[in-house]
């Protein structure tokens, strides 16, 4: 379901392992997800890598959503989900400001 309203909505998501099979397209996935390794398959060096590039994409929202948790703005929150995904919008990018400075 949730591949489906981002392929519909033309966008893209970066998820970790949990989301692994929600996305049935492989050819054109919507939800990128990385690798995993076992005791019989140890990963290749580019998917070492592809899980690097993931992990660095992810990081910077994964702060973001750290430091409104430490500011308990989402228990808080009690607003429509429009002015709610402005509001955190918003948030991000003063945190971010405030986490470059």
């Amino acid at each position: 379901m949730a591949a489906t309203h981002l392929r519909a909505a033309g966008l893209g998501a970066l998820a970790d392992l949990g989301f692994r099979g929600l996305d049935n397209d492989i050819l054109d996935p919507v939800i990128v997800t990385g690798y995993t390794a076992s005791r019989t398959h140890k990963l290749t060096p580019g998917e070492k890598e592809a899980n690097r590039v993931l992990v660095i994409g992810r990081a910077p929202v994964e702060h973001g959503f750290a430091h409104l948790k430490n500011w308990r703005i989402l228990t808080k929150l009690r607003t429509d989900p429009a002015g709610a995904t402005r509001l955190l919008r918003a948030l991000l990018v003063l945190t971010n400001l405030e986490v470059n400075r």
